[in-house]
């Protein structure tokens, strides 16, 4: 079984940033590729960014493109959201998840997902 916990969240002015934390645990000696969703109040999850199990590969939601990167340090099983540049459509529930399946931007490939982190964004 693999855990996962979303920290870094809270409330931020537009252009302003927050880097989002994800720390998983368990199973962690298979290194799972990784992704981040949001999920905005009234709307369905989104994908927002994802990661290779070694990080060399990145994959983003073309809303994000440019302000948000993602990483990951194996060595401290987290992997990050940088987030710059924020606007207020930005506003949502961010959730890390880990993939076993083959899709980075398909919400059912994943199957492990934390609770989520807030993120809000004011004008």
């Amino acid at each position: 079984q693999v855990q996962l916990v979303e920290s870094g969240g809270g409330l931020v002015q537009a252009g302003g940033s927050l880097r989002l934390s994800c720390t998983v645990s368990g199973r962690t000696s298979s290194l799972y590729p990784m992704g981040w969703f949001r999920q905005a109040p009234g709307k369905v999850r989104d994908f927002v960014a994802a990661i290779n199990w070694n990080g060399d590969s990145t994959y983003y939601a073309d809303s994000v493109k440019g302000r948000f990167t993602i990483s990951r340090d194996n060595a401290k099983n987290t992997v990050y959201l940088q987030m710059s540049s924020l606007k207020p459509e930005d506003t949502a529930v961010y959730y890390c998840a880990a993939r076993r399946g083959a899709n980075y931007a398909t919400l059912s490939d994943y199957d492990y997902w934390g609770q989520g982190t807030q993120v809000t964004v004011s004008s």
